[in-house]
């Protein structure tokens, strides 16, 4: 019997009476499996079907392909699922699984969801974009139009307080789960090891000497791959080795999570996918790898890129789980201990760092135009808010004031991203309209062609023709693809073949900020319409094209790896975005002349598609040319006195300390305002020579307003009074700062360590010797005059006999000079 079976009753009882509630139980309690099947005779659900959210794919057609086979059938009959790609549902359908774009659809297409009676998260712990999203639709719905509407919250490591912050005081119920000990064996990463071959290493090792078949976690498939590789020829016979990631065919994943054959033991290589929801028997052995790969969006350049970090604890805690769900078990970590202390609590929730475009056209369809007007759990960054809406507005998917506009909620039907939404809508005024549904199809799904084929995705429109057969194509896949298409497509069957320009040109309708131009130079280095370096590898067919639209990019912040692109004609471009190519007078620097050039351009965002030299430069281009000479030369380039690096360096710490109320004034942050806070000074300024008479000092000080500036006096003050009545300066740039530095017989007496920000920094103290020599560094003069003065003052009254070195200094009087001469 499963462990949530005890639970069930109470479950049952708590949502007869409430809403509302929260469910937390470790994996294999059978929460996904047995609580959807036990409320289908709930007097509540009146015949409405129950809904469960399942973060993945693999994850939903597999609960509801067990819960069918637990009643005797096939899924669509009294379970099915819907996912983007695949549907198994009908009339009979009472329990329907389904991935997270699903439930969105739904909700905004029928508010009060009259054919649901319950909408259950599974695995919510994972904090993925659209569960936080379809939590707040949802709860909306319920309290707005549905109050008989059940809700519940499914989760392994559930950490109820920030949802209780949401949905209030609802009931949390806690099934124990059934977990046998599992040992943990640690095994770091030599200091200069690979993480693939500590893998390979411990694998073998766990073949050696333990039962059962092994789980092994790993951040990617090219992980997954390269230990695959390393492993031919070295296992024993017995064993099936069994890869398992979200680019396979299905039928390969069906394997991977199938029990071992009799007589044999499974080593499945998995990334992430496997740690909820996923039940692979006959694993006691799991081996983790201890890192995990996240999708972090970057609003300065509207890329996303694969970050590979650290698990966290929770993370690490789920791996572990795995191996004692049938008997004891044994988990192999590959990092120290110590490692594990530092480990953080929980992965940040995906809406901390994905690209929120698709979030904000729903809400704006949902009527809501700003974060604040939603209940989150975790708000959006600001910055990721401005950057969808105001990717939006240029998509025309936005009016001025925030609202949905028609076309955007057309582009919002398709079920696709705004970009892609919209590149199909306006490709089918052009014509290209199947072209563009086929390319939008292939966008969404993973990589038909995989690693290696190179980055045409006129290549990929052949194969979804029909054109193409690479070998190891997956069949299940690309049909899945062109239903899509054909889906999007209104036009019916796509005609001739389209040539390479053509997929760049519907390319471009998307992607405007992703337009690339080739640098000089024999490396295909190119350089996109928002601003940032790309590069194609050397052997690519695209190398030599000098214009390309860049689909996919591993988003890096100097030069991006472009994974999927085509080229492109500029005359059509030009065409096609005219709206969007500017023309205007600018002014650089050359530093190579030494002097400011004016130029006439017209650019397509970063990129100069023509220019022509202006005859005259007026002043405000010198002053323009000028400041670009200091976003070149960066801001060390500037005279900075050592009252600037004070003011500045007590204005970071402020900054750090009480943060959102001081302005960062980082190098990033300085250089980005330059307009703001240094033209003003540089008015008249003709030469770069020129910029040697600037006081940096008013300038920064404008970025404060006039109250701002008093609490600088007052929370980082520039100097302090010391015992001997004299002003000390205080170093705010020196390491651990701000440091007070002073001779030791001027701070007789003085028992309170200064601090400052409110008292929440103490100063650091340097004693010197009467020759200026450190004798002590504190933090805590109290301390150092009762423990560390003594030794002190043995080591030094012989070396300095003319200045005192009472016994006592805290009734000592301070002084500067030699002791004073008695009186006669």
């Amino acid at each position: 019997m499963l462990p949530i079976e005890t639970l069930l009753p109470e479950l049952k009882q708590t949502l007869e009476a409430n809403t509302t509630a929260l469910l937390q139980a470790p994996p294999g309690a059978g929460k996904t499996t047995r609580v959807p099947l036990a409320l289908l005779d709930a007097p509540w659900r009146n015949d409405r079907k129950i809904l469960m959210l399942e973060p993945r794919r693999l994850a939903a057609r597999s609960a509801a392909r067990f819960m069918a086979k637990q009643l005797g059938e096939a899924p669509g009959q009294t379970v099915g699922y819907r996912t983007r790609l695949d549907t198994r549902v009908s009339e009979a359908t009472r329990i329907e699984v389904v991935t997270e774009g699903i439930l969105t659809r739904l909700i905004q297409n029928d508010p009060l969801l009259e054919d649901y009676a319950a909408v259950l998260f599974d695995e919510f712990h994972e904090r993925s974009l659209q569960a936080d999203l379809g939590l707040a639709l949802v709860r909306e719905s319920q309290q707005a139009l549905r109050e008989d509407l059940r809700l519940l919250v499914m989760s392994a490591t559930l950490d109820t307080e920030p949802l209780a912050h949401v949905l209030g005081d609802v009931p949390v119920l806690t099934s124990e789960g059934r977990a046998f000990p599992v040992a943990v064996l640690y095994r770091p990463l030599p200091r200069q090891g690979r993480l693939v071959d500590q893998v390979v290493a411990t694998i073998q090792e766990a073949l050696r000497d333990q039962t059962g078949s092994l789980l092994v976690f790993l951040p990617g498939a090219g992980e997954i791959r390269r230990v695959a590789q390393q492993l031919t020829g070295q296992l024993p016979g017995n064993t099936v080795l069994a890869p398992l990631y979200g680019n396979l065919k299905a039928e390969e994943q069906d394997q991977a999570i199938a029990p071992a054959a009799q007589g044999t033991r499974k080593l499945v290589l998995a990334t992430a996918i496997a740690e909820t929801s996923l039940t692979i028997e006959g694993v006691r052995v799991v081996i983790d790898a201890g890192q995990q790969r996240r999708a972090v969006f970057d609003p300065n350049s509207g890329m996303t890129r694969l970050v590979t970090g650290k698990v966290s604890k929770a993370s690490a805690e789920q791996r572990k789980g795995r191996a004692g769900r049938v008997e004891p078990g044994v988990c192999y970590r590959l990092w120290s201990e110590s490692e594990q202390f530092g480990l953080a609590g929980h992965t940040p929730p995906e809406i901390q760092a994905a690209d929120l475009a698709p979030l904000v056209l729903e809400l704006a369809q949902w009527g809501a135009r700003a974060p604040e007007q939603v209940a989150w759990i975790d708000a959006p960054p600001k910055a990721h808010w401005q950057q969808a809406v105001d990717l939006l507005h240029w998509l025309d998917l936005l009016d001025a004031e925030g609202a949905i506009t028609e076309h955007g909620k057309a582009a919002r039907e398709l079920g696709l991203h705004p970009r892609l939404a919209h590149m199909v809508i306006r490709a089918r005024a052009l014509g290209l309209g199947p072209l563009a549904a086929e390319l939008a199809a292939i966008l969404e799904e993973r990589d038909l062609l995989g690693p290696g084929a190179g980055a045409d995705l006129h290549e990929r429109v052949l194969v979804l023709r029909g054109g193409r057969s690479p070998r190891g194509l997956d069949t299940a896949r690309l049909k899945a693809v062109q239903q899509a298409a054909r889906r999007l497509s209104r036009e019916g069957p796509a005609g001739e073949l389209p040539v390479a320009s053509e997929v760049g040109r519907v390319l471009a309708l998307a992607y405007p900020d992703r337009i690339a131009r080739r640098r000089a130079g024999i490396m295909p280095r190119y350089q996109l319409s928002n601003g940032k370096g790309a590069v194609l590898r050397e052997d690519d067919r695209l190398a030599r094209e000098e214009w390309l639209v860049a689909a996919d990019l591993d988003g890096k912040a100097r030069e991006s790896t472009i994974y999927l692109a085509a080229p492109a004609d500029l005359a059509t471009l030009e065409l096609d975005l005219a709206a969007h190519v500017k023309e205007s007078e600018e002014a650089q620097w050359d530093d190579r002349r030494g002097l400011v050039v004016a130029r006439h351009v017209r650019k397509l965002g970063a990129l100069v598609l023509a220019e022509k030299p202006l005859p005259q430069v007026a002043p405000e281009l010198v002053l323009q040319g000028l400041l670009d000479a200091v976003r070149r030369k960066g801001l060390d380039s500037l005279p900075w006195s050592d009252r600037a690096r004070q003011w500045r360096a007590r204005v970071q710490l402020l900054s750090a300390r009480f943060t959102g109320e001081w302005p960062s004034v980082s190098d990033e942050a300085l250089l980005s305002t330059l307009d703001h806070w240094l033209a003003p000074f540089m008015t008249g300024m003709q030469r770069w020579s020129d910029l040697a008479r600037l006081d940096l000092v008013p300038a920064l000080t404008s970025l404060l307003d006039y109250s701002k500036q008093q609490q600088l006096d007052k929370l980082a003050p520039p100097k302090l009074t010391i015992p001997t009545g004299q002003s000390v300066m205080l170093d705010y740039t020196a390491d651990n700062g701000p440091v007070l530095a002073a001779k030791l017989q001027a701070l007789f007496g003085w028992t309170e360590t200064p601090a400052i920000a409110g008292g929440r920094v103490p100063v650091v103290i340097h004693l010197l010797s009467p020759a200026q020599r450190p004798l002590a560094v504190t933090a805590d003069l109290g301390s150092f005059w009762r423990n560390v003065y003594p030794d002190v003052r043995k080591d030094n009254r012989g070396r300095y006999p003319k200045h005192p070195w009472p016994e006592d200094p805290l009734t000592a009087q301070a002084q500067q000079g030699v002791k004073k001469r008695p009186a006669h």
